[in-house]
């Protein structure tokens, strides 16, 4: 399908006019700051840029402009710049900035939280959570106290993945893991696979658990489904080694790098993927692996959930949200070349 065309943005129009964005969104506004007064002439170009461009300001913006400082906040569970966790946050911070540009919002990154036990906290003796009108908050796990805490103290906030209720449910935009490992389930069940392994990566973070349900929810239909112990804790070779004395013909793995290490363990081996082994990726990677294959498995769409969770925030923001708001947005599956139809050989006793 074509790509529908890009929506033109305050952005687009300051450029357009040689102004500020700051200054777009006054003209837009008609008004003036106390200490900015805009030129006439000034004013004419912004007006100008809009006509030419078609420009139609985000209901959204208009909504959130009357009341609000326009102001949402972002907190990370994790770093989110260092190398070993940015091309996990980078996604979801680009949908993220789209989106709020989008609505004449600035982003607020809030980088003072103390770390304890190993972790960020949002609620400390110097927070400055409510400078902001909402709350996003990102993290492979996110803590539950805090959760209660937010839903308490009424704060507007937006958890970016599903999260388990806490003290009141949570709005959330996530993805829909469990429907596409099901997918993937159902696609080596097709191949003739009868014997069945995930690997997961050792959390207990909601993310997984809906991965292994997607899995689990084939188990009746097959001759082995069992879950190895996390990949953490373990030597590829070890698990190799598990694989095949159980005679695995296609295993799942939650971790991209964990299913790489594990393909070329298998091939030092003189083992085939998937003609001795299939690797099903649940997930694409959050750090750069290098491999020449291209692993069967599925795309998180990250900046669409970043995009929506901003959507969503915004509309807990100024009391339009319908309900709670929790979004479940689908997995693009891959078909990949580490999915086959299993060796006969392997799977007798």
């Amino acid at each position: 399908m074509p790509s529908s065309p890009r929506r033109v943005t305050q952005r687009d129009i300051a450029r357009l006019a040689g102004v500020s964005q700051a200054t777009v969104s006054l003209v837009l506004n008609n008004r003036s700051d106390a200490d900015v007064r805009i030129a006439p002439e000034t004013r004419g170009r912004v007006l100008r840029a809009i006509e030419e461009t078609g420009y139609a300001a985000d209901p959204v913006a208009r909504r959130l402009a009357a009341r609000f400082n326009r102001i949402i906040g972002v907190f990370t569970y994790e770093p989110a710049f260092p190398s070993g966790s940015r091309d996990f946050f980078h996604p979801f911070l680009l949908g993220i900035e789209e989106y709020a540009e989008r609505v004449g919002c600035d982003l607020l990154l809030f980088t003072s939280a103390p770390v304890v036990d190993g972790r960020r906290r949002i609620f400390h003796q110097d927070n400055r959570l409510r400078l902001a009108d909402g709350c996003l908050l990102l993290g492979r796990e996110i803590d539950a106290a805090e959760l209660h805490r937010l839903n308490r103290d009424g704060f507007p906030y937006v958890a970016v993945g599903r999260r388990d209720d806490a003290g009141g449910p949570v709005p959330y935009v996530g993805a829909d893991y469990a429907a596409a490992v099901s997918a993937l389930t159902e696609r080596a069940l097709g191949r003739g696979h009868r014997r069945l392994a995930y690997l997961p990566m050792g959390t207990n973070a909601e993310s997984s658990e809906d991965r292994r349900r997607g899995f689990a929810a084939h188990s009746g239909a097959v001759e082995s489904a069992r879950e190895l112990p996390g990949a953490g804790s373990r030597d590829v070779g070890a698990v190799l080694d598990d694989l095949r004395a159980d005679r695995t013909t296609v295993v799942f793995v939650e971790d991209f790098a964990t299913a790489v290490a594990l393909a070329q363990a298998a091939r030092l081996r003189g083992l085939t993927v998937p003609g001795d082994l299939s690797v099903v990726t649940l997930g694409d990677p959050t750090v750069p692996v290098p491999t020449a294959l291209t692993f069967t498995g599925f795309l998180i769409p990250r900046e669409e959930m970043g995009r929506q969770s901003v959507e969503l925030l915004t509309s807990v923001i100024d009391g339009s949200a319908d309900g709670v708001g929790q979004r479940l947005l689908p997995c693009e599956l891959v078909e990949g070349d580490t999915l086959g139809a299993p060796d006969p050989a392997v799977g007798r006793s």
